[in-house]
């Protein structure tokens, strides 16, 4: 059977149709159709768009391919200049092909769709367009976080708005264009903070030497009336060794240790009565050779009995709010025996060399059997490890509830991904 080039054209495909390829035979030499090279299924199939040819498309209409013969659909992949692709579902029967995520705006799409026709016989359609540009010059730009680099396995992802996002089917828009992907594949999940911020982390911390790497596909994308995603950098987390060091305040010890095996044993004071170090995970915010710690930057009025203004060196911070790993020289003869820190966790000198030669940022720092508050979970560092998964996932929203949203590909962002 031969597929000839038919009087009629393609009807609602005026979107800068490109095709490629002739006519072609449907049957191979030996007669096997599937055998056969694929025929050009260019009057098979509609495309939906505008109805002036040769006009950009409007990027807020979604997709439609649509089998006008006998046969059906087999495969549809939309995909820009940039390498961004379009979701979208197929009917069962093969009649139909819909987007399920937006356009961009100012954007030039490929659009490759395989068909057989009734007798098994491939056929294809390869469509080009180009979309309009935005018609709004207020762009929402995001900021990804941290720095490219090596981090421990704690290390939550963030994403920085630089005006506030409040309506939830905006959110879902700026979430779905927010790409976290892993080697390693594991489940992980975004939770928005504020209006102006979204964390990311997996379900349990990275794997050790996980490779992450994340992306905003928002430029272009239309979120709301008079707002657009602008362009943002991409970046690259390494992550390091499971380091963890978990400090039981009512023993007095810091446990060391390096991808589950107990490395190192530290007598240490944490803080005294009114001063009780948090209870809960932490993770490392940044390391100090140096600093200058005065009782009046954490409240404590200078001259009271609780004042101090000490030079303080191999200083690990875990909080914003000034609670630190450190060395303490000067409470040696209380280290392993009781707490009479101010909140921060003391050691010698020499240990505390160790300790700091021994973490990066986003290595895990737990408190243990303190009377303090518990660490919060965001705004003080982070304490996102602090917040059951169950509760996290509700953060997201792409999720309804304690339920994923009726979207699969929204159930599926919310699942393990790999580069």
């Amino acid at each position: 059977m031969n597929h000839t080039p038919r009087t009629r054209t393609v009807v609602s495909c005026a979107l800068l149709v490109t095709v490629l390829g002739a006519g072609m035979s449907a049957c191979g030499a030996d007669g096997d159709p599937l055998s056969a090279q694929p025929y050009d299924a260019a009057d098979q199939i509609s495309f939906s768009g505008p109805t002036d040819e040769g006009k950009p498309v409007d990027p807020d209409k979604p997709l439609e391919v649509t089998l006008t013969d006998d046969g059906r659909i087999t495969d549809v992949t939309a995909q820009d200049a940039t390498g961004r692709y379009v979701t979208g579902e197929l009917a069962a029967d093969g009649s139909r092909w819909h987007s399920t995520s937006p356009l961009a705006a100012d954007a030039h799409y490929t659009v490759r769709v395989s068909t057989e026709d009734g007798d098994g016989a491939p056929g294809r359609k390869v469509l080009t367009f180009a979309t309009s540009k935005p018609t709004s010059k207020k762009r929402l730009k995001v900021t990804l976080g941290p720095n490219t680099g090596t981090y421990g396995v704690g290390q939550p992802v963030t994403a920085q708005l630089d005006q506030p996002v409040r309506d939830k089917a905006q959110r879902a828009v700026v979430e779905r264009a927010l790409r976290v992907d892993s080697v390693p594949a594991v489940q992980g999940s975004w939770y928005w903070v504020s209006d102006k911020e979204l964390h990311y982390r997996p379900r349990d911390f990275w794997p050790a030497h996980a490779t992450v790497q994340v992306h905003s596909d928002l430029d272009g994308i239309r979120i709301g009336d008079r707002l657009w995603g602008g362009k943002s950098p991409a970046l690259k987390l390494t992550i390091g060794d499971r380091i963890e060091a978990v400090t039981d305040a009512a023993t007095h010890q810091l446990t060391f240790y390096d991808n589950g095996r107990q490395i190192k044993q530290i007598p240490v004071t944490t803080g005294k009565p009114g001063y009780d170090t948090r209870n809960g995970v932490k993770v490392v915010l940044e390391k100090q050779s140096f600093v200058r710690m005065r009782s009046t930057t954490v409240g404590i009025a200078e001259g009271s009995s609780d004042s101090y203004d000490l030079p303080v060196y191999y200083a690990t911070r875990v909080t914003w709010s000034g609670e630190y790993v450190h060395a303490a020289p000067w409470s040696v003869g209380s280290q392993g025996y009781a707490n009479v820190s101010h909140g921060c966790t003391g050691m010698s000198t020499s240990n505390a060399e160790w300790f700091f030669d021994h973490v990066r940022p986003g290595d895990i720092v737990k408190v243990v059997n303190s009377n303090g508050d518990p660490m919060e979970p965001f705004g003080n560092g982070f304490g996102d490890w602090n917040v059951a998964w169950t509760k996290w996932r509700t953060g997201s929203a792409l999720v309804n509830g304690t339920s994923p949203a009726q979207s699969p590909q929204d159930t599926a962002r919310l699942q393990p991904t790999a580069l």
